[in-house]
């Protein structure tokens, strides 16, 4: 019995071993997570931040988000890196979303080869470590050419530190209706999202009111937010919106309740799902201000993708590695059934 328990104790240590491996086993990194692959309003310190709470290991994975045909993921030398230059990239992928493993330490560039992309901040720079240890992240380069449009930093989501709106609503609500300031797509920002729904997904949950306000954070000459009627969101028509702005951040108060459609009119962006509808409620304002009052859509019916949306299935992590990491543990498992018996 008591050569029994020992053996038991020795098999014990040896699965607690090869349990704590398998913790280990290589990881998914979603680039930028809820930002996806894109050219960043923050511009490339967006990347940097995300990358710098990261440890990146051989073998783990990195996932790109983007829309084929709006975006490029190319891994390229750091002097290209820092010099955005795209002509003689290491490897390039153009189909999103785009998986690439770490096969190698050190340090990997990635920028997008799409036009300004890269000087705008849609690039990537990572340590990559042998082990476990935490390895310091490179911080890029400033671009050799400054962009053309001042890249805007993201303000934060919070209502309690972002700027009060414009116009407030002609009939002041008690203090549980102080007027809020949303930031559409938090910190994914206005722009061509990764899947067609993630803009009403963000707005499900949300009570939007008269007074309110909309931010729509994107980087000049690259998007801009129109408001629309209700079957031109619908079919993506964007020959006459009701009020176009091409300035980002563009700042909407909320001044009429009903339904309000917005989206992006630059070619192909509103099918890929750069468009929003929202339901305010309210008092409507006596006073709009013309530049950034929200008008009501003719039709007040409920759009149909306003509804709660099935968010996309998760990047795939890595799932061979653990499988092969779990078999040593199933063999000591049997052998150690067959000795007890």
């Amino acid at each position: 019995m008591a050569r029994k328990l020992s053996t038991l104790v020795v098999f014990g240590a040896i699965l607690f071993a090869l349990l704590q491996h398998v913790s280990m086993a290589q990881q998914t990194h979603v680039v930028g997570d809820a930002l996806a692959w894109t050219v960043p309003n923050g511009g490339a310190t967006a990347y940097s931040a995300w990358a710098a709470r990261k440890t990146f290991t051989a073998g783990d994975t990195l996932v790109f988000n983007f829309t084929t045909g709006l975006h490029s993921v190319a891994e390229v030398s750091k002097a290209a890196f820092d010099s955005c230059n795209i002509s003689s990239p290491i490897s390039i992928s153009t189909n999103g979303p785009t998986n690439i493993t770490l096969r190698s330490v050190g340090s990997h560039y990635y920028l997008c080869t799409f036009p300004s992309h890269c000087t705008l901040g849609q690039k990537l720079a990572i340590n990559v470590s042998g082990s476990g240890s935490p390895a310091p992240q490179p911080a890029p380069a400033r671009p050799s050419t400054p962009p053309t449009a001042t890249p805007v930093t993201s303000p934060s989501a919070s209502p309690s530190t972002a700027p009060a709106p414009s116009v407030a609503p002609a009939t002041a609500p008690g203090p549980a209706s102080v007027a809020q300031t949303y930031i559409v797509g938090d910190n994914m920002g206005w722009t061509v999202p990764s899947g067609p729904t993630s803009y009403q997904r963000w707005a499900n949950g949300k009570s939007f009111k008269v007074g309110d306000t909309l931010v729509f954070n994107f980087v000049n000459g690259t998007h801009n937010v129109a408001m629309v009627s209700k079957a031109s969101y619908d079919s993506c028509n964007t020959t006459s919106p009701i009020n176009t702005i091409s300035s980002g951040p563009a700042r909407i108060t909320l001044t009429n309740s009903g339904e309000h459609y917005y989206m992006c009119t630059f070619p192909r962006h509103c099918s890929l799902g750069q468009k929003l509808a929202i339901n305010v409620t309210g008092t409507d304002a006596t006073a709009p201000t013309p530049s950034t009052t929200a008008a009501t859509p003719s039709s007040s019916t409920v759009p149909s993708t306003d509804s709660p949306a099935t968010s996309p299935p998760a990047p795939s992590a890595s799932a061979p590695s653990l499988v092969i990491a779990a078999l040593p543990v199933t063999f000591l498992s049997f052998a150690l059934l067959r000795l007890l018996n």
